[in-house]
């Protein structure tokens, strides 16, 4: 596979830090994290006592290492200093210390954010929770407490390993939990166990008071307890809006007792994983059509909770021509009864009428090397936008797509030369969709899918002008019915807060006439901003899309 399309696959990759594909995808190399289980109730348990607060500036060695661990290259940011952290009470006084100098304030963890957030020029303090890693039973609380800075592999790996347990979080083992569950958090497990915030019971955030004066605050989803409002942010309202997370705590809102081996789900012994490989030359339109046609009429169809494939994960990945090949991949519990079967079925159903047989490939794999495969270790350039859909895409649509990714025979269309991109159609539904909207913040609990338009681009010299301009096109020609974005309706459903898009607030590009935030929280938003008010009363924690204190 050309390098240019590894690039595209690392651009998604890292677009799934929500969903990442547990599957072997080309180029994207394979590690295990180490990390290791521990049970105590003292808030630093499950890593040895770190230093004192680490405060790095552009002259120390250190700082280029601290400033470009972004995952999007397409920014770097130059703070005035970084602080790394290894307690609560050293995000306390980093936030304190950048408040009382005026400093714009800016976290970090595992390093996925899409945008500019992090780097943007305005941020001149950056804290960095990458050392907080601990993964740990909570006796007290009868829950898993989670550091910010762990990476999702860690956090697998710990569960699994110290209490046969998992949380339903992306495939992306690189991607920090600190922001990913911020935004709802979802992935392989979510059709059969939920979203990560459904699970999540209490959460630690420094939060700064009217006086300017920084705290810690925990915050539970006890509707009697006082900060209960702080926790639902906390549940998809997204980062960077109400202070610095650092503990979050885990438990199955059914579980009963105080054997933590009952208090999350069940890991999986082994996942069957699998690619489906058709080849662009053996597709013509109406061969293309009759695939995305299929897999978004299967979805509908299959998206119930008490679904037979219900412990499916998939992806379609509807690459540009340029690339050769379109691939659908995926995984299931290989100890559920008739996994090869139904994994066979299932993609029978996808390609049926197409005409062109895909190249299949599977192979069964234990729990833990699954669950590591996907990982994005090289910051690269990207851009990504996405949508919830309810139903499949009109016949509208999909021809749309098929201009921008094939272009019509002998005619205009298709990616520009030296661009390559990708539409993602990810699984979604399933027990996600038994959650009451309101219960968390994540407004979007009906859709079946979620799709996602990206591209990558390395080395072009021009800041990926075509590679931008080529997917702003794609997804404002494929949302043209309802002002260039995925207007809340029929078909669509919003955005997902956790790949935020600037584009989505610049008027230019979004003609709908809905603002942006009704596409990220619908109407969730005016309770996001009373929390906003309460809890950032001076509106500390900003960005290009943050949550506005109500005027």
């Amino acid at each position: 596979m050309a390098e240019v399309t590894r690039r595209t696959l690392l651009a998604g990759a890292a677009a799934l830090g929500g969903t990442a594909a547990a599957v072997s995808v080309p180029g994207v190399a394979a590690a295990v994290p180490a990390a290791a289980p521990a049970a105590s109730a003292t808030p630093a348990a499950g890593r040895p006592p770190g230093p004192g607060l680490i405060t790095v500036g552009p002259d120390d060695p250190r700082y280029s290492s601290l400033t470009r661990r972004g995952s999007n290259g397409h920014f770097v940011g130059k703070p005035d200093r970084v602080h790394v952290v290894s307690s609560t009470e050293q995000v306390v006084g980093a936030v304190q210390q950048a408040v009382r100098d005026g400093k714009r304030i800016a976290v970090r963890s595992g390093g996925h954010c899409f945008e500019n957030f992090v780097d943007d020029p305005a941020v001149r303090v950056l804290i960095d929770t990458s050392p907080m890693r601990a993964v740990r039973y909570d006796a007290a609380r009868r829950a898993f407490a989670v550091e910010p800075g762990a990476l999702l592999g860690e956090v697998y790996r710990a569960l699994f390993l110290g209490w046969g347990v998992s949380i339903p979080a992306g495939a992306t083992a690189e991607v920090g939990v600190g922001g990913h569950v911020l935004g709802g958090g979802y992935g392989t497990l979510s059709r059969r166990y939920g979203l990560s915030v459904d699970h999540l019971y209490a959460v630690e955030v420094v939060v700064v008071d009217r006086s300017g004066r920084a705290r810690s605050v925990v915050a539970t989803r006890d509707p009697k307890d006082p900060n209960h409002d702080l926790w639902w942010a906390h549940t998809g309202g997204g980062g960077g809006n109400f202070g610095i997370v650092t503990c979050y705590w885990f438990r199955d809102p059914a579980a009963e007792g105080d054997d933590p081996t009952r208090l999350l789900p069940k890991a999986p012994g082994s996942l069957l994983s699998f690619a489906a490989t058709w080849n662009w030359k053996d597709l013509d339109e109406r061969a293309f059509a009759r695939l995305v046609r299929n897999h978004g009429t299967w979805y509908e169809h299959n998206s119930g909770p008490e679904s037979p494939y219900a412990d499916l994960f998939s992806v379609l990945m509807l690459n540009t021509r340029n690339t050769g090949t379109i691939l659908l991949v995926g995984q299931m519990d290989a100890t559920a009864p008739g996994a090869e079967g139904r994994m066979r079925a299932y993609v029978d159903a996808v390609g049926r009428g197409v005409g062109a047989r895909p190249a299949l490939r599977h192979q069964v794999r234990p729990w833990l090397e699954a669950v590591s495969l996907v990982q994005e270790s090289e910051p690269a350039p990207y851009k990504v936008k996405s949508g919830y859909l309810r139903k499949r895409y009109t016949d509208r649509q999909i021809a749309t797509a098929y201009r921008h990714l094939a272009g019509p025979a002998g005619g205009k269309g298709g990616a520009p030369e030296g661009v390559t991109g990708s539409m993602w159609l990810v699984s979604y539904g399933g027990q996600v969709n038994t959650v009451a909207p309101e219960a968390t913040a994540v407004a979007q609990r009906d859709s079946i899918l979620k799709s996602i338009c990206m591209t990558g681009w390395e080395g072009t010299g021009d800041g990926g002008t075509k590679h931008l301009a080529w997917v702003r096109d794609f997804y404002r020609d494929l949302y043209a019915d309802t002002g260039g974005v995925p207007v809340p309706g029929p078909v669509s459903d919003g955005s997902f807060i956790n790949y935020p898009d600037r584009d989505l607030a610049d008027p230019e590009l979004n003609t709908s006439g809905v603002p942006w935030h009704t596409l990220y929280y619908k109407d969730h938003y005016p309770r996001l901003q009373r929390i906003k008010a309460h809890w950032d009363p001076r509106d500390e924690f900003r960005h290009a899309l943050s949550i506005r204190p109500p005027r």
